[in-house]
């Protein structure tokens, strides 16, 4: 995709690089709100689903993991006491401001050593081949503009036998939708503006979950990078999905 093609900004055509620019400026926006926020517009579920994500990555003392849009560092920390004081975790992200919130949360937590923070594009990773054991990454590929070439870079970054886990926004079930896009773009946007004064940001990432890739095609999507034995698990009617897959 050159820059004279369009992307989409949720449901607006923009240039690339303009995708990259407003989605930099959502998550300055709402950086310091971003945990109250996520435990209020999931009613606290992101926390199960995150765990359900540590336990299908299963990692152990002394591994090496890294964890991609990784923000305010949930994920990180949980990670972090996985490997233990012989392993590492690298918590990666895009954008400044949220890596910033996701340090002083870590420092908070009393969380100094083995843990480095790289701000970086998920789409050009830079770190050497083979490096890490594991890779997560918690509700940011929908937000990444090539993920076709997040998933290739993940591949490469992997050490073989190595797997990747994509924990997404996806596709509820059918019964399910009317509530979903109900909660979605009435309640959802006035949450954003209420709490984080910011409504449009909200909206955003409404929008940009309908956009994002359904359970079938993601899954393709993993196949088509060279990940083996992919597969995905449905969570809370398919409003959340765990998408796996390994390089061997």
């Amino acid at each position: 995709m050159s820059e004279q093609e369009k992307t989409h900004f949720g449901y607006t055509d923009v240039s690339p690089r303009e995708k990259t620019q407003r989605v930099r400026q959502v998550f300055e926006s709402v950086a310091d709100n971003y945990d109250v926020m996520n435990d209020l517009m999931s009613m606290g579920l992101h926390r199960l689903w995150k765990k359900f994500a540590l336990h299908i990555a299963g990692v152990r003392p002394k591994q090496k993991i890294l964890d991609l849009a990784g923000g305010t560092g949930d994920l990180a920390a949980e990670l972090h006491k996985s490997v233990g004081e012989q392993g590492q975790v690298v918590l990666c992200d895009i954008n400044a401001s949220m890596l910033g919130v996701g340090r002083e949360r870590m420092i908070d937590r009393g969380l100094l050593n083995n843990l480095n923070y790289v701000q970086a594009n998920a789409e050009a990773l830079p770190f050497a081949d083979n490096s890490f054991d594991c890779i997560t990454m918690a509700f940011g590929l929908r937000n990444v503009t090539y993920k076709e070439r997040c998933l290739a870079s993940a591949y490469a970054k992997l050490k073989p036998a190595g797997k990747f886990i994509v924990l997404e926004f996806s596709k509820p079930s059918p019964w399910l939708r009317p509530v979903y896009d109900m909660y979605s773009f009435s309640i959802l946007p006035k949450l954003g503006e209420w709490i984080a004064k910011d409504e449009d940001s909200y909206r955003y990432l409404a929008e940009s979950i309908r956009m994002h890739p359904d359970q079938p095609t993601l899954k393709q999507m993993f196949v088509d990078a060279g990940f083996d034995r992919c597969r995905y698990v449905n969570m809370s009617g398919g409003i959340v999905a765990a998408h796996i897959g390994y390089k061997y």
